[in-house]
């Protein structure tokens, strides 16, 4: 949807009055007015991705999750679209430890007496009294339980059972029987590698029995390195199966193997190769979905901004990031920092990340730069609280109002705040609830997800709110054409001449007089 002209007017007031003191030294007219630029990115165009990736979707059975072929699909659409708009296009490849459930998975009690346990599907649409584990392998087998270790009643505090950590808990393990083992103390994957190790012809783990450590275990063995079927129960049922002369059919489905998948990385044609603004989004989903919010909003909306600003030439270098395997745990965006070498780092100024910007029920976050909320995680590096009032001052210019989000690691930011990176963003909620507070702000139903649909089969083109798409479009445009031109760019300031020292004295009055002026420009346009 086309933002309305009203909003347009406003983004570029809010823009202008942003950049004007932000290139205090430029001659007249020696840039173009990045309020301008910034004005004519439109929500339309944003939507037109977010369709296609839509299509890509509905084309490789609903889901364009990291290595699937909607995700190389999504891939080479993103990438055709930069390489078009004049970006030098860079696949990097990289290898993942890739897992799917096929099928829903089966545990039976064949003896003393049948008893059939409700599963977890493997779309985790709900939670049954098992669940197969991340990166188990496969099997259909009937075996005696065999109890390993096992500390029945659990201790007083949590980790405090060893089952199954140590090889020498194995000894005397009756070959071909399903082992038993209770959360604690170590991982997943070490108990499962032991018992396979051991002769295990599958594994059953409990949870381990204290307040909070008694549902339906649900967890990964981190890579595919276990063979056979590995699920998690909860310590009910753990209890009932450690009885003398129990045995169980377990059954799993699933595809844990490495794969290759692929970082899509544009850098524009302009600009100071040593001073590099960063933006970036993940563009694959997870397996249940095709992940229309999370995240093809995110990589639509740098994606348009990308195409537009490919035609200016900037005085730093744009890189826009497309990441893959960020649904298991931030892969790419680690894959590609770990890559750099010291001095590439330090020619990354800054990193712009936006992951769902177009929640249904929406609130309007920024990341917390400065860490002014005393939420979770610390402040990022130096120049991020520049970063975050950058974007509040852009909503504050619309009137539109908004509060702090954490950096709590759980987004492709975190691999660029551990190099020292200055880094800032949006987003509009995941699966956390509204609150009343945010209703009032917002709008939309407080007691409720920000996105119903996180994470499911349900994440589609009608997951998306138009007004947070076109009202964090406009942020992002906003940010990348300031920064794009900027002189002093957020961060370490190294300047010593007094000089230096006036300009930033200056720049700073400016900057607040030229807000208060943005938003009474706006709210004139309303």
């Amino acid at each position: 949807m086309r933002a309305s002209l009203g909003m347009r007017a406003a983004v570029a007031i809010a823009t202008s009055a942003l950049v004007l003191p932000l290139l205090p030294a430029a001659p007249a007219n020696a840039d173009p007015d990045p309020g301008k630029i910034a004005q004519t990115v439109v929500a339309s165009a944003v939507k037109k991705h977010l369709r296609k990736l839509q299509d890509i979707a509905n084309a490789n059975g609903g889901t364009r999750a990291a290595g699937t072929p909607g995700f190389a699909a999504s891939r080479d659409y993103v990438a055709g679209v930069l390489k078009k708009a004049g970006y030098t296009v860079k696949l990097q490849a990289f290898e993942f430890p890739f897992f799917k459930e096929n099928s829903t998975a089966l545990l039976q009690r064949t003896a003393p007496s049948p008893k059939t346990y409700a599963p977890t599907p493997p779309d985790g649409s709900s939670v049954g009294e098992f669940a197969t584990m991340t990166y188990s392998g496969s099997g259909d087998v009937t075996g005696a339980v065999a109890d390993v270790d096992l500390m029945l009643p659990p201790g007083p505090e949590a980790n405090a059972s060893t089952s199954g950590c140590e090889t020498s808990d194995f000894a005397g393990f009756p070959a071909g029987a399903v082992a038993l083992v209770q959360r604690g103390t170590c991982t997943f994957q070490v108990k499962a590698e032991n018992a396979q190790a051991a002769g295990a012809s599958a594994v059953i783990i409990m949870n381990e029995g204290q307040p909070g450590r008694t549902d339906t275990l649900q967890g990964t063995l981190g890579e595919p390195t276990v063979h056979i079927p590995v699920v998690g129960v909860s310590f009910a049922v753990g209890q009932e199966l450690s009885a003398a002369g129990t045995t169980v059919r377990v059954t799993t489905d699933t595809t844990s193997e490495i794969r290759t998948t692929h970082n899509v990385i544009a850098d524009s044609r302009w600009g100071d190769a040593n001073r590099v603004v960063q933006l970036g989004a993940h563009l694959d989903s997870v397996l249940a979905g095709p992940g229309i919010n999370d995240n093809g909003s995110g990589s639509a909306a740098i994606l348009e901004v990308a195409t537009v600003l490919g035609k200016i030439p900037t005085r730093n270098k744009l890189r826009f990031s497309f990441w893959s395997a960020e649904e298991l745990g931030l892969l790419g965006a680690e894959h590609y920092v770990a890559s750099l070498s010291p001095a590439d780092l330090a020619k990354i100024k800054l990193y712009l990340n936006f992951d769902m910007v177009g929640s249904p029920n929406y609130a309007l976050k920024i990341y917390d730069g400065d860490d002014s909320d005393a939420t979770g995680a610390g402040p990022g590096p130096e120049g991020s609280a520049e970063i975050e009032k950058l974007f509040e001052k852009y909503f504050d210019a619309l009137h539109q109002r908004h509060n702090g989000t954490d950096f709590d690691g759980r987004s492709d930011y975190g691999p660029f705040i551990a190099a020292g990176i200055p880094s800032g963003g949006t987003f509009t909620g995941a699966e956390g609830v509204k609150t009343a507070e945010e209703q009032a702000m917002f709008g939309g139903t407080a007691g409720q997800a920000y996105d119903p649909c996180y994470h499911q089969a349900c994440d589609t083109i009608a997951n998306i709110s138009d007004k947070a798409l076109a009202l964090n479009t406009g942020a992002i445009a906003t940010a990348a054409a300031v920064y794009a031109f900027s002189r002093d760019l957020p961060g370490p300031d190294n300047r010593t001449t007094a000089a230096a020292a006036r300009t930033t004295a200056a720049t700073s009055a400016a900057t607040d007089a030229a807000t208060t002026a943005a938003a009474g420009g706006t709210a004139a346009t309303r």
